[in-house]
């Protein structure tokens, strides 16, 4: 079993070596997609916040409110409702 485990070591050292052009291009473009996803996510998370912002309810001539105030506000008015169906 030790000797299988050292052919297939050896098997993967073997291989035709990539270029550091070719290498640092396969970097670039990975990170290119890893920074296209994130700001899609972010994109999609913003987008989210917004919406959950229009239903709460808010003065027009307010600020916008910050991404962790609009969460912990639309948790407390969750639990406001919940408390008022509650006595209802």
């Amino acid at each position: 079993e030790a000797a299988a485990r050292r052919k297939g070591k050896a098997r993967r050292g073997r291989g035709k070596a990539r270029s550091e052009g070719l290498l640092s291009k396969q970097k670039r473009s990975r990170r290119m997609k890893a920074n296209d996803r994130e700001r899609n996510r972010m994109h999609h998370l913003n987008s989210a916040l917004d919406a959950l912002r229009s239903v709460l309810p808010t003065f027009p001539d307010d600020a916008k409110l910050t991404k962790i105030e609009t969460l912990r506000f639309a948790h407390n008015y969750i639990w406001a409702l919940t408390q008022s169906l509650r006595l209802a």
